[in-house]
């Protein structure tokens, strides 16, 4: 068996760099002669098609990633693989949200407070709090100043008391892991680690036990098998609720490059293994 390698971290039988341009026909051949393709976490759109239509085992499996690739798609995906989220409407422009609602979210399920995210964007950089028309209206006009960008598409989603906290589930291959990041922020908006946010993997188990079943149950429908989940609780009946899906996802929390990157090396060699015993 031949495992054709893009990932510095994992040589393979072969090889190849591919970072900061897309692949041309070296590559194609390459990828052609292999039994198995191991992909670069930061692996471009173009790459990953000509592996995933050439060789019959790929990793990462990024087919959501790619087939659902902004934050509105994601909710589409949350909907496709029944999984529960906050209510969430999405828009492709603002002319289309003052079409819809006539300037307001009259969605009962939405309300205020709302929290306002764009298509884009990681770490809560582009997320916000509206507690009323106010704010939206603020949040709408910004959206039109990206949208002469180029940069369109946002969702307002229902607002769930974070109680000044997060639940991060990264899978890794086969592996699961789970822990808090606790913010400073009431509003839910400093749980991000890059906002000083503490992590905590030990506080109330059962509730990442939950949210880690949830993820698992959720990877086996979509195939992902290397992201970040980001999730918050229903304050009614304690349910795990998916926020978003983070592929490029921060590392702190798993013990730094330290202890991300042995894991991840353990994980590109369990899945070499499975694939040379179903071979």
């Amino acid at each position: 068996m031949k495992v054709l390698s893009f990932h510095p971290l994992y040589e393979g039988d072969d090889y190849r760099i591919c970072a900061g341009r897309d692949p041309g026909p070296e590559e194609l051949a390459a990828i052609r002669a292999a039994d198995a393709v191991v992909l670069p976490q930061a692996c471009r759109e173009r790459l990953y098609r000509m592996a995933r239509e050439n060789c019959a085992h790929v990793f990462p499996n990024y087919d959501a990633r790619f087939r659902y690739p902004r934050k509105p798609d994601q909710i589409r995906l949350f909907r496709d693989a029944g999984a529960d989220h906050p209510p969430a409407e999405t828009f492709e422009s603002v002319a289309e949200f003052r079409t819809r609602h006539n300037g307001a979210p009259d969605d009962p399920a939405i309300g205020y407070p709302l929290v306002f995210k764009f298509a884009w964007g990681g770490e809560g950089e582009t997320v916000f709090l509206a507690d009323g028309p106010e704010r939206l209206a603020e949040l709408t006009a910004l959206a039109e100043a990206y949208e002469e960008t180029g940069q369109t598409g946002f969702l307002l989603q229902t607002f769930v008391p974070p109680g000044d906290r997060a639940l991060r589930v990264a899978v890794i291959g086969a592996t699961f892991r789970s822990y808090w990041r606790v913010g400073s922020s009431s509003a839910g908006f400093g749980s991000g680690v890059r906002g000083g946010a503490r992590i905590d993997p030990d506080a109330d188990p059962h509730l990442q036990a939950r949210a880690v079943e949830e993820a698992k149950r959720f990877c086996r429908a979509t195939g992902i098998d290397l992201a970040g989940f980001d999730f918050l609780f229903d304050p009614a009946d304690g349910r795990p609720l998916f926020l978003e899906i983070n592929y490029f996802f921060g590392r702190r929390g798993l013990g730094g490059a330290e202890g991300y990157y042995p894991l991840l090396l353990a994980e590109i060699e369990s899945w070499v293994r499975r694939i040379k015993r179903i071979g």
